[in-house]
């Protein structure tokens, strides 16, 4: 966003933390901001690990003024797109690892504000084009107090279709935003910023200085005709590799996403009664018969499978998790109906009619008035469950232990073996979808820490104990 002096001499240091630190030492140091979103950065870092052919130090640096990003551009010489730069690599790490939260890490960081010189002073765009174009059709934010700041909006959106391609949650582009304007001609040259290497979520979440420039509800409007699995520029992966543009052929599978919108289906021609396909052995388990917005999507079951039920593509090893994706699809298509006038009655009758989906299918919810967890710590998660995490075996179809929230509805990112991962996104969450008061944030994050310090089974106690949940 802003900065004064460059930094210099940073070559060697081997974090993002020693880069902080060192550079709050020196005499004249920019104005901060490159750690306000600190998971995002984090999880990039790891990604570009993966495979780091640029010798890039660090993802840090891409955030930083041009004379400070060289210090850590490794093998990369034009460095206004050594941000682009490092969020293709990452993408393409995380794609070939089947990694999606990663991937979605990737695409935020793209779209991350980048330092500049003064208040009101935009960051020069990348004249390349990235290889992934999940990655290349996003910018990075501009100062939000500089006339550029009118894209930032348009920029969410592109963040948000990239996110729905892979079939993550597109209202995670909020995220990606950067802060309120500061004052031209501040002499301080800092703004409305903050900078906090130690804040895992990110101080921008902490501080409530987060200002997206579009709705939830132009997010959902936007990505509305994006199927989970289509290329960012909304070509459906045909699941064969035949060298057209399909953006993610058959590498990662979409998880249960209850925020994920999906138009309502064509195909569910036995009217959610239970037929099935004789012809492939499956079977649709789905029962409810409701058709606001749209019928529910089938929930095909397919005997001898590791993950033997699919809704519209993604797969689960539960009936449970299905049939839970299943009901939340068709509110979210009733929503969007209610919303953009096609449906009278508001969205209300959404809520309820996804009510009763769960109730035709057996099943339960956690609810806000949990007598268990507001008696251990009064707190409000929002419009979500429970958001206690598990440690099993066979998690998502793995052999081996992972962490997993045991509310899937809600929380919907699929299983992890660092509980970093898990807890950070469930974090995310509360605060984006969940729309939780900012101390259950800040409990989570807490939680988070506390879990960190643990392994196993005693890391997902550690989380679920802060918040008195019980997996």
């Amino acid at each position: 966003m802003k900065y004064g002096t460059a930094l210099v001499a940073l070559a060697g240091l081997s974090s993002a933390r020693e880069i902080n630190i060192y550079s709050r030492k020196l005499s004249k140091r920019e104005v901060p901001q490159e750690h306000s979103h600190e998971a995002t950065l984090r999880a990039t870092n790891e990604a570009l690990k993966l495979n780091n052919p640029l010798n890039i130090q660090d993802a840090v640096f891409a955030l930083l003024g041009n004379a400070a990003a060289a210090q850590g551009a490794g093998d990369v010489t034009n460095l206004d797109c050594l941000q682009q730069i490092i969020a293709d690599q990452a993408f393409t790490n995380a794609k070939a690892a089947g990694d999606l939260e990663l991937m979605t890490q990737a695409i935020l960081y793209r779209a991350l504000e980048r330092n500049t010189g003064s208040v009101g002073q935009a960051s020069v765009l990348c004249n390349e084009t990235a290889t992934n174009p999940e990655i290349a059709n996003i910018q990075q934010h501009q100062d939000p107090a500089s006339p550029e700041a009118a894209n930032n909006a348009a920029i969410e959106l592109e963040v948000a279709k990239s996110l729905a391609s892979i079939g993550a949650d597109p209202l995670l582009a909020l995220q990606s935003a950067t802060f309120p304007p500061g004052e031209i001609g501040d002499p301080t040259a800092k703004g409305n910023t903050c900078d906090d290497p130690d804040d895992p979520q990110g101080c921008i979440f902490t501080l409530n200085l987060l200002t997206p420039a579009v709705t939830e509800d132009e997010i959902l409007a936007a990505v509305a005709d994006i199927t989970p699995g289509a290329g960012a520029g909304g070509d459906v992966d045909d699941g064969v590799d035949d060298g057209s543009d399909d953006a993610c052929e058959v590498i990662v599978t979409p998880p249960a996403n209850d925020t994920q919108v999906v138009a309502p289906p064509s195909n569910n021609t036995d009217g959610g009664n239970g037929a099935g396909d004789s012809a492939t052995g499956t079977v649709n388990i789905q029962t409810f018969t409701g058709s606001l917005g749209g019928v529910p999507p089938p929930v095909e079951s397919t005997a001898g499978s590791d993950r033997p039920f699919s809704v519209n593509g993604a797969t689960f090893t539960t009936a449970n998790a299905a049939l839970q994706r299943s009901c939340s699809i068709q509110k979210n298509a009733c929503a969007n109906a209610a919303n953009s006038g096609q449906l009278q009655g508001g969205v209300q009758q959404c809520e309820q009619q996804e009510a009763e989906c769960r109730a035709a299918n057996n099943l339960k919810r956690f609810r806000r008035s949990s007598p268990t967890r507001r008696q251990v710590n009064g707190l409000d998660f929002g419009t979500c469950g429970s958001p206690a995490i598990q440690f099993a075996v066979g998690l998502d179809g793995r052999k081996e232990a992972s962490f997993q929230n045991v509310n899937t509805a809600d929380f919907n990112h699929g299983s992890a073996q660092a509980i970093r991962i898990i807890a950070d996104f469930t974090c995310s969450r509360l605060q984006s979808s969940c729309k939780a008061p900012q101390e259950t944030v800040q409990a989570c994050q807490q939680a988070s820490q506390a879990a960190q310090a643990a392994s196993g089974q005693a890391a997902a106690d550690a989380f679920n104990s802060a918040l008195g949940v019980s997996a």
